[in-house]
């Protein structure tokens, strides 16, 4: 009888072991496709708490467009992480962050977000959409994925209470017809040749 219980009393602990196990397990997946802020926090809430758009989001300050971006939307935001900002060449976020550059900045940021929520059940089926900075950027489906402008889409339906965004692996950048300050712009355009 003694080697009964213990034995039950291994095999009930085991299994309790291996059931808290199971309980972590799926906890953890659930807060791994949970968003931290969810749909309760805005568009640059949500950017902010992910951490990888500091860059965009010290950008969307210099360019004073934080407030029109917390505000009721829906926005569409394409929206390049830190990483994709690195790409620029050196000095480029910089300069572009000055205070006598704040219209071409705008104009690159207006150039990456679009009025509407958009998911990317709706990306896949459009050729182009018409951003807040009043262009269009095209959008390219392939096998390879969802292409917005030259930037590749490598996260969707990050949902905020007033939009959604699309995480994007490069700054895209409007046509210069749309630039407020053609000199300016065409500097920009060098630098990033």
């Amino acid at each position: 009888m003694r080697n009964f219980n213990r034995f039950a009393t291994i095999f009930v602990t085991s299994s309790l072991l291996g059931l808290q196990g199971v309980i972590a397990a799926v906890t953890a997946l659930i807060l791994l496709i949970t968003p931290v802020h969810g749909q309760d926090a805005d568009i640059i809430d949500t950017a902010v708490g992910a951490g990888s758009f500091q860059t965009l989001a010290a950008a969307l300050q210099a360019a004073d467009l934080i407030e029109a971006l917390k505000g009721p939307g829906p926005f569409t935001v394409f929206a390049p992480t830190d990483e994709a900002f690195a790409k620029l060449p050196e000095g480029t976020v910089e300069s572009l962050l000055l205070p006598e550059n704040k219209a071409t900045l705008s104009a690159i940021l207006t150039y990456h977000v679009v009025a509407g929520e958009v998911l990317a059940a709706d990306v896949v089926n459009l050729s182009s959409a018409t951003t807040l900075n009043g262009a269009a950027v095209e959008i390219n489906v392939s096998d390879n994925g969802v292409m917005v402008g030259t930037a590749k889409v490598v996260q969707t339906d990050v949902m905020a209470s007033n939009g959604v965004i699309h995480v994007i692996d490069s700054v895209i950048l409007p046509p210069a017809a749309t630039a407020v300050e053609a000199e300016s712009w065409g500097a920009i355009k060098t630098q990033l040749k």
